[in-house]
């Protein structure tokens, strides 16, 4: 591993980061990143957050026309409320803040602990709970399905609307619809491997893959033998199509758990397409890359989403963040 030392594995990316992205106001002590410009004038402020592990999800989508905090935890662990209270505070220009949660307990816990606590200090709060992934109910880390790839959309579309001066309740109306509208499946080819313990944190043996695992390693539906990439898209987009049933166009992600190259990520976009193509599903806009990833874990996730023609305007609209960037 590319580290120092276990205990110093996040405050040292932190203090990367602040090198690499001065657009970024990176605080290493009280692990906050935010937009420099931040509070925006007149514009409801997007907070997000949650274990480190899973970059550029959820610093690295902070910047116009995204999010306007993120709070790092530890590797795979949730933040604390102070440092939710501490993003609120510094991004609130007077208009509220949006949490954009994925479901994992500590999560959930933490962020509505900060939510109260920020509220008695003024700052109007709404939240948003993230949802996506259909491969279990009831898994290691939460209770219900898991907070996966849907959160990029959350945060895209929503961070959009708040971009153009939507008021809070508007807001936070479009990211329970965007969360409402995704499911999503991942598969691991490989477990991955926390820097604490210095080696794979589940074990899944050679020509075995996991269906429908969690972005912690969390055990999915089942195991199976190795599959091909059509196989392995027409798996995960029946887990998907089966809870979704959409009747319009959607949105596409086409994500990479971390270890995954591009070679096999478009490969796989490719068979993603032919099967949506086979259900006339069509496709409006396709993503594809790591973005919610599970450091060093090889293998993908599906995510898609309902589109209407709201939906893709605001997803279309530029966004300057470091993991995501595209517009003026």
């Amino acid at each position: 591993m590319l580290i120092n030392v276990p205990e110093s594995v996040v405050p040292d990316a932190l203090r990367g980061m602040a090198a690499a992205h001065p657009e970024l106001t990176v605080d290493v002590e009280r692990r906050v990143v935010l937009r420099r410009d931040a509070p925006v004038a007149g514009k409801v402020a997007l907070v997000s957050g949650g274990g480190s592990g899973h970059e550029p999800l959820h610093g690295g989508f902070v910047g116009p026309g995204m999010l306007d905090a993120a709070c790092p935890g530890e590797i795979f662990t949730s933040p604390v409320p102070d440092q939710m209270v501490s993003a609120a505070a510094a991004v609130d220009s007077g208009e509220g803040v949006l949490f954009v949660v994925k479901n994992y307990t500590g999560d959930v816990l933490n962020f509505d602990m900060a939510a109260e606590l920020a509220e008695d200090e003024g700052v109007r709060v709404a939240k948003v709970l993230v949802e996506d992934d259909v491969a279990v109910t009831d898994s290691t880390f939460t209770a219900g399905r898991r907070g996966t790839g849907a959160t990029l959309f959350v945060e895209k579309i929503a961070g959009a609307l708040a971009a153009e001066g939507a008021p809070l309740e508007r807001v936070e109306a479009v990211a329970r619809q965007v969360a409402g509208d995704s499911r999503s499946f991942g598969v691991a080819l490989s477990p991955c491997s926390t820097p604490d313990k210095g080696g794979p944190t589940f074990e899944l043996p050679p020509g075995e893959l996991e269906m429908g695992v969690g972005i912690h390693g969390e055990p999915g539906r089942e195991r199976r033998a190795m599959m091909t990439s059509g196989e392995i898209a027409d798996a995960a987009l029946d887990a998907i199509l089966d809870d979704l049933r959409p009747d319009g166009p959607v949105l596409a992600l086409v994500n990479g758990m971390g270890s995954t190259p591009l070679v096999e990520l478009y490969g796989f976009c490719a068979e993603v397409h032919r099967v949506l193509g086979e259900r006339r599903i069509p496709v409006a806009r396709t993503l594809v890359g790591n973005y919610v990833t599970s450091l060093d874990m090889a293998g993908a996730s599906v995510t898609l989403c309902r589109a209407d023609e709201e939906l893709l305007r605001l997803w279309d609209a530029p966004v300057r963040t470091p993991g995501l960037r595209w517009g003026a």
